[in-house]
């Protein structure tokens, strides 16, 4: 392992991909494993924390690593596929060291672990050897000073938390996709997660809850007070925040669409209205409208938006005025792909696919699935009666439903396969 360096820093190790002796990435990392035994022997670092296919958790031991550098993690021999399971004598450093209350010696200096480096020892094995603190920010500091201190000269490390910040988690949080950060979150205890989401904030949380579990997003939701979950709900896109709504109880749901803004409890409520995996239940109300006049450049424009999903930038609709969901009649469609084919000054609606027929909001998910899959679809509009546009449907809208009920929650907490052995 002469290769590897002789200092890890633990947030930095976390996401990078782990490579099986073939060279295949078979998992990425997600957590350090230490145990915490006293303030007076060296934290014994026991393994990582890896994220498999599926997002199952599973738990690599440090003597099976054979090389880390800035962009991977290579082991040796075959993973072993039990879920994870963390005993009492163990410490996660991401989870549960950060934002941990320390003091350094001799100096005095209070602040909070930002950061954990772990070491090869002579024997081999791996131990926590420096910690980063961060000091309260002063005045108008944005940050207050930092230090990296000799794991023996920091007081605390060892100390269980009986109230744990979370600035710093969140910060690595924010570097994470939506999705990797809410499989953290549904692994916190209880306490810590609460923590983390009353940190986090309400367009982060919204991405994060989008991602979790049935059962996580109404138990987090619940535990909000009632202004800042309807401000939640308001972040969220229609369809996920109708999703979520509907698994409330009737009067919890009324008292948050009732704090909505009326634009957005509109649109939740019109989902709401169709029937349980229709078109209509699971359309998004906001795709990307232009009228007739609009340009190549102006959709370009348009779908330059990182908010929106690949899905939904795939396809611009052209419509008469009003330009918001229900608007007039829908002209047609156009594909991105094709539109980067087109001078910027050419009108889009002279670039529409006169091919594709649109959606009815009644249309069942065997139906949709059928529509995109015939004409190689990754979005289809949904129209009225009247030939209006009340949204469209995506693919990734039409897995969602498609998937087995919670399937967030099959894929984050796999069957009772036991722990390590």
């Amino acid at each position: 392992m002469s290769t590897t360096p002789t200092r890890v820093y633990v947030a930095r190790l976390v996401g990078l991909p782990i490579f099986d002796p073939q060279g295949d990435q078979v998992a990425k990392v997600r957590d350090v494993v230490v145990a915490l035994r006293s303030e007076a022997n060296q934290p014994r670092v026991l393994g990582l924390v890896a994220e498999v296919f599926g997002r199952r958790r599973i738990f690599v031991p440090m003597t099976r690593v054979t090389f880390i550098d800035a962009g991977q993690v290579s082991i040796t021999g075959l993973l072993n596929m039990r879920r994870f399971e963390q005993r009492s004598t163990e410490t996660l450093v991401m989870a549960q060291m950060l934002d941990r209350s320390v003091t350094i010696q001799p100096s005095g200096v209070s602040g909070t672990v930002y950061d954990v480096a772990m070491e090869q020892a002579r024997n081999r094995d791996w131990v926590v050897s420096r910690v980063a603190v961060a000091e309260p920010a002063k005045g108008f500091r944005r940050k207050g000073q930092t230090h990296v201190a000799e794991w023996r000269d920091v007081d605390g490390l060892t100390r269980r938390e009986e109230t744990q910040g979370a600035t710093q988690l969140i910060a690595a949080m924010n570097e994470m996709r939506p999705a990797d950060a809410a499989h953290m979150i549904h692994d916190l205890p209880a306490e810590r997660r609460a923590a983390v989401i009353a940190a986090l904030d309400d367009e982060r949380l919204a991405d994060v809850l989008e991602e979790l579990p049935d059962e996580d997003q109404v138990q987090i939701l619940e535990h909000l007070d009632s202004e800042r979950a309807a401000d939640v709900l308001e972040e969220m896109s229609a369809d996920d925040a109708a999703d979520l709504i509907a698994d409330l109880p009737p009067d919890t749901a009324a008292t948050l669409l009732a704090l909505m803004q009326p634009a957005d409890a509109d649109d939740v409520r019109r989902l709401m209205s169709y029937a349980e995996h229709t078109a209509g239940a699971m359309m998004t109300p906001e795709p990307v409208i232009l009228d007739p006049q609009a340009t190549v450049a102006d959709a370009l424009a348009q779908v330059r938006n990182p908010e929106l999903t690949p899905a939904l930038a795939a396809l611009v609709y052209v419509c008469r005025q009003p330009l918001e969901t229900p608007t007039g009649r829908l002209l047609g469609a156009a594909h991105i792909q094709r539109l980067l084919r087109e001078p910027p000054s050419t009108l889009v609606a002279a670039a529409l696919d006169e091919s594709m027929d649109p959606l009815h909001p009644e249309a069942g998910i065997d139906q949709v699935a059928a529509h995109l899959a015939t004409y190689n679809l990754v979005a289809a509009p949904v129209v009225d009666e009247e030939g209006r546009l009340l949204g469209a449907v995506t693919v990734d809208d039409l897995l969602d439903h498609m998937l087995p009920a919670n399937w967030r929650d099959d894929a984050v907490r796999p069957g009772p396969i036991g722990g390590r052995a």
